[in-house]
This record gives structure tokens, sequence and C-alpha cells, in this order.
């Protein structure tokens, strides 16, 4: 067998290739605090301060659900046929 290298060179890959880089097909999952829900989730009720949740984000960046798990996030993302990454 021969062995393969493989250099990434980010300037071979357009901005426009890496906004659509795992579109409709990866997810992923930051926690957040609830300070930043507002900014997010605009339609989200009021949440109280100093909580920590996690947000589904599409590839894009995308925010797409909001909970108190990782694990539902996690489910949600798995639900809708998303491979769900973690983010920190």
């Amino acid at each position: 067998m021969s062995e393969v290298n493989v250099t990434f060179q980010p300037e071979s890959v357009s901005m426009e290739a890496l906004a659509h880089l795992g579109e409709g097909h990866i997810a992923y999952v930051k926690q957040i605090s609830s300070e930043d829900v507002p900014g997010l989730f605009p339609q989200a009720p009021k949440i109280a301060p100093g909580l920590k949740l996690f947000a589904l984000h599409a590839a894009d960046g995308t925010p797409i659900m909001l909970t108190d798990s990782r694990e539902a996030a996690i489910a949600n993302a798995w639900s809708n046929e998303l491979q769900a990454v973690s983010v920190h």
C-alpha cells in the first residue's frame, strides 16, 4: 500500500464554499448562557439569568433550537437527520 498525504490549503476553498460546507447534513451544539438567548432566539420567552443552556445551530450558524440539555439538542439533530458536532 502507498501512503497518501493530503494538505488542506485554505486559499483553494472559496468563502462561498466554506459557507455551504455541511449544509443540510451537519449541525453543531454550543453551550450558551441564558443572557445570550435574546440575540440568538429573539422569539424565546424571557429566561432567568445565569442559566447554562444548549443551542443547536445549522452548519451555517442559523439557530435551530434551544434546550437545557445537550442530549436533547443532539436528539433533535438526529431526528432531523443531521450529524451533531460540539463547539467549545
